[in-house]
């Protein structure tokens, strides 16, 4: 069993884990961490998880009577080792301070130079490292760079786990800023959101070695392409890529930042980057779309807002996204295939109190052709995915085309 600490917005990567691995292997521990019980999860993969690791010990308990088993257990099992070892240590939960956290760890320290075992210390700013310190220091990324992540839940459970690794926050800065084309007025999707919206169209199924000569490879299509965000993520997750937007700046943009990633990833990932394109999403005939594994897209997210816009102009703007994406999707139905997963990013408008003005079409995606993949863990009015003080947020659309 491995668990995960979430992101900023838990339910998101709850969403993602649960549409990777299915329902009954993922549960919620706590409010910022989730288990999950398969023997295919791979931390990479993923977007809305901030680390991971592998549980060794369930208990019960505050913070010192956690720590005391925490000593115990480590004190034997590294006592002797013939090399060194970079301890961080991670409490999500607790009501333990960090000088409470970095203590367990000196103790642990003096025991186990007392047994000739050296041990360096990461020292706790927080109770719990953050992203940055674990991802440079490599912690869980060698047997000799270790991570305690240990979790309380709200019913008194606790999980010790040891790190498996932690968000590559380097390359997602890269895959972000470092490519060779942005555009800041076609909206920057964050690459960690891109990926988990890939995730959710489902797990990844390749053909086996047995028919991987013969068998199509799968293939997603991101109808809007804009910079190439998604295709990139999806690229990077084994996927074959084709895409297409209306603006001819944006497939230009997106060809030279796929090419740019294949130059640093060529022998890295198994996908390919097969067609981009200029064409109207609302009105264009992809080739061989009922073949597409699946699409997945930002779509019109419309006009920019600092602030709340006047009830005249929000209309205005909401029947201008809902008009160009009912269109969009109507086109795309009768070219796909029964059962091909969609997730689409739909604008939603964050009001001064709180609450969100939704697209018209959220309540008639049937009426389109589509229908929403039910979610155990996660309400589906939970998956809009926005900053603090942000207008136009993002609502993920996780769906099928309708048999």
């Amino acid at each position: 069993m491995y668990i995960a600490i979430l992101g900023r917005q838990p339910a998101l990567g709850v969403a993602e884990l649960e549409c990777l691995y299915g329902a009954a292997a993922v549960r919620w521990f706590g409010a910022q961490a989730a288990t999950i019980t398969s023997d295919t999860f791979a931390f990479e993969r993923l977007g809305g998880s901030q680390k991971a690791g592998r549980v060794v010990l369930e208990l019960r308990g505050n913070w010192l009577a956690v720590s005391r088993q925490i000593v115990r257990r480590y004190s034997a099992q590294w006592q002797g080792a013939s090399h060194k070892i970079t301890l961080g240590m991670s409490a999500y939960g607790f009501s333990a301070t960090a000088r409470e956290v970095q203590k367990t760890g000196l103790i642990l320290k003096a025991k186990l130079r007392a047994s000739g075992t050296s041990l360096r210390l990461i020292p706790n700013a927080a109770p719990a490292l953050n992203t940055a310190t674990s991802h440079h220091n490599k912690l869980g990324r060698s047997p000799h760079h270790i991570e305690l992540l240990v979790v309380r839940a709200q019913d008194g459970r606790v999980i010790v786990a040891e790190s498996v690794g932690a968000q590559n926050i380097s390359a997602l800065a890269a895959r972000d800023q470092a490519r060779p084309r942005t555009d800041a007025f076609v909206g920057m999707l964050p690459p960690k959101l891109a990926r988990m919206m890939v995730n959710m169209a489902g797990p990844l199924v390749q053909p086996s070695p047995a028919t991987k000569h013969s068998a199509p490879r799968p293939v997603l299509l991101d109808p809007f392409c804009g910079t190439g965000t998604v295709l990139q993520e999806a690229f990077l997750l084994g996927y074959d890529v084709c895409g297409s937007d209306l603006n001819p700046k944006m497939v230009s943009y997106t060809s030279e930042n796929l090419a740019w990633l294949q130059r640093r990833s060529a022998a890295a990932t198994p996908g390919a980057v097969q067609d981009i394109t200029q064409a109207d999403a609302t009105t264009h005939q992809w080739a061989d779309a009922q073949q597409l594994s699946a699409i997945v897209c930002e779509t019109y997210l419309g006009q920019p807002f600092s602030a709340p816009p006047a009830p005249t102009k929000l209309s205005a703007v909401r029947t201008m996204c809902n008009h160009i994406i009912s269109h969009f999707l109507t086109n795309l139905r009768p070219q796909l295939s029964p059962g091909t997963p969609l997730v689409i990013a739909v604008p939603a408008w964050r009001g001064s109190d709180g609450q969100f003005t939704h697209l018209p079409l959220i309540t008639q995606l049937e009426q389109l052709g589509y229908q929403r993949r039910p979610l155990q863990h996660v309400r589906l009015t939970d998956l809009c995915y926005y900053r603090e003080n942000q207008v136009v947020a993002r609502e993920l659309l996780v769906m099928e085309v309708m048999k």
